[in-house]
This record gives structure tokens, sequence and C-alpha cells, in this order.
């Protein structure tokens, strides 16, 4: 698995709802033994990969105060993501959209294109 301890993803900022994802290998599959068999990933319907960095989640507008002595504050909350930094993620590729990024292939999930984690709770 490739996390970055670098700071290669460190000026990419993933917007809403979204996740970026790392493609695995074909073979690859977890110490737990989960894998898409050749014929699933052949079809193309579903893909997996490692979550390298995810968006703040879903925006919640909050109420606007008409109340102009109270001090400025950020107008938006978010209801975090359910996906996490070094997650494997099953998503659906019709929902996902590949970029390149420094020679590397990777794709941007919307959470709803998740089908499935798998977390490593040691991590």
């Amino acid at each position: 698995m490739m996390l970055t301890s670098d700071n290669t993803f460190k000026k990419l900022i993933v917007i809403g709802d979204r996740v970026l994802i790392r493609p695995s290998k074909p073979e690859e599959k977890t110490v737990s033994g989960l894998y898409l068999p050749p014929g699933v990933q052949e079809k193309e319907k579903v893909q997996q990969g490692y979550v390298i960095k995810t968006g703040p989640g879903y925006a919640i507008p909050m109420p606007v105060d008409s109340e102009p002595w109270k001090a400025e504050e950020e107008q938006v909350k978010y209801i975090p993501l359910q996906a996490r930094e070094g997650d494997l993620a099953i998503f659906l590729v019709s929902g996902a959209t590949e970029v390149m990024y420094e020679g590397e292939k990777y794709f941007i999930v919307p959470q709803s294109a998740i089908l499935m984690l798998e977390r490593e709770e040691d991590l």
C-alpha cells in the first residue's frame, strides 16, 4: 500500500464529498484476502484502490445570523465522509473520474460511488 509520507499530495485539495483513490493492481489483495477477481475487473464496472485523500464531506449551510456584532465565522459546516486515508475502497467506475497526477493514474470518486471500504484498524 502506498501512503505518501512525503508532501506529494499536500497541494491537492479534494472538494466536497469526493475521494482521491490510487487504483490497485488487479492481482493485489489485502492481508485479509479481499480482492476483485479478474472477471469482475475485465467488465470494468467495479474497481478497487487505496484512498489517498478525502474531501471535507457533505456541506450543510449554516443559518444566516442577523447579528452583526458577532464574530465572523465559517458559514459552512460539513458532515464528514466514511472513507479515510489508507482505506481500501471498492467503487463503481461509472461514477469515477480518471485523472493523471505526476505520471500516475488516480480516480476522483464521489462517496456515493463507493460500495465498500476495508480499513486496517492497526494503522
